[in-house]
């Protein structure tokens, strides 16, 4: 059975989900992610015969968000989830990186950034995803999780 490998990138402060304003992103942590789409992915093995891979990364840094980009490209993952955090709203260099891959993009966020203040309105990252979750809480993980097997 071949592994489909799903890179999971998070980027600045999500290492401090569950301690970071809970009333907007909760009390979960990224552990807890982690073990949400572990248990998934165990789920696809079982009901559909699918080995899914999760490799989850958190990093406060830009370039190591792109440098993990061109990896999945390399290693030829199946796809990423990625929620930016505020370099969702910033970072052209992740779009240039997003658009210089073959793998594909789903943009992920915990909170509705439409329903936020107006500069969070803006992805540079959504420009690049094949597709958005957004507003579901860490459960949109596990749907981003859904969505990336069926590319």
């Amino acid at each position: 059975m071949t592994a489909h490998k799903i890179y999971v990138l998070n980027g600045p402060n999500l290492n401090m989900l569950g301690i970071r304003e809970p009333t907007i992103y909760g009390s979960e942590t990224l552990d807890d992610i982690a073990q949400m789409l572990e248990a998934r992915a165990k789920k696809f093995s079982e009901e559909q015969g699918l080995e899914v891979a999760i490799e989850l990364r958190q990093s406060n840094h830009e370039g190591h968000l792109i440098d993990w980009l061109h990896e999945a490209h390399f290693e030829s993952a199946k796809a990423i989830i990625l929620n930016a955090g505020g370099y969702t709203h910033t970072s052209i260099a992740l779009l240039d990186a997003i658009k210089s891959i073959a793998v594909p993009v789903i943009e992920v966020h915990i909170s509705d950034p439409e329903t936020r203040e107006l500069f969070r309105h803006l992805s540079y990252v959504g420009m690049g995803a094949v597709r958005t979750i957004q507003g579901m809480g860490t459960a949109g993980y596990v749907r981003a999780l859904e969505e990336a097997v069926k590319l």
